[in-house]
């Protein structure tokens, strides 16, 4: 069996491993150049157990996210982490995820980058459009409700 490196790519984040979500320091921090704003056209985000999945629309989108750019010399640790951490095997059919190359937009420029996706493997996007729940505006962190106000300040005599 001949091993294929992959492709050194920038990874597109649209989950938990964004800023400020649990996993990106446990993964990302010390690990990456650089981190800037992107959409994925083409797919939509569902929400997930504690977790979004992309699934690939063509009229879907855009799906909120980062590009991250790895450091070179932690590319190979960074890429098996996030594997390990999607749960992907290539290959496997009991993958949750795929991950997969695609086009992102930079939200800066507007330029395309090509980038490793991590998508809802096939079954699981079938599920997800039959009775999946939608984020409609794309973006994971505005999933949850505004949080409420702080309560008023204590008046003193």
């Amino acid at each position: 069996m001949v091993s294929v490196t992959p492709v050194r790519l920038p990874f597109f984040v649209y989950g938990t491993l964004r800023p400020g979500e649990v996993n990106h320091d446990l993964f990302l921090r010390g690990r990456v150049r650089c981190e800037e704003p992107g959409r994925l056209p083409g797919a939509l985000l569902y929400d997930g157990p504690g977790y979004p999945y992309v699934v690939e629309e063509p009229h879907g989108g855009p799906v909120c996210g980062e590009l991250v750019t790895a450091d070179p010399g932690e590319y190979d640790e960074l890429l098996t982490a996030l594997d390990e951490l999607e749960e992907y095997r290539p290959g496997d059919p009991r993958n949750l995820y795929e991950r997969v190359a695609r086009e992102v937009v930079r939200v800066a420029d507007g330029t395309a980058v090509r980038a490793w996706v991590y998508v809802a493997a096939p079954s699981v996007a079938v599920r997800l459009r039959s009775r999946g729940t939608l984020i409609g505006s794309g973006d994971w962190l505005t999933r949850r409700p505004a949080a409420p106000p702080p309560p008023p300040a204590p008046r003193t005599p």
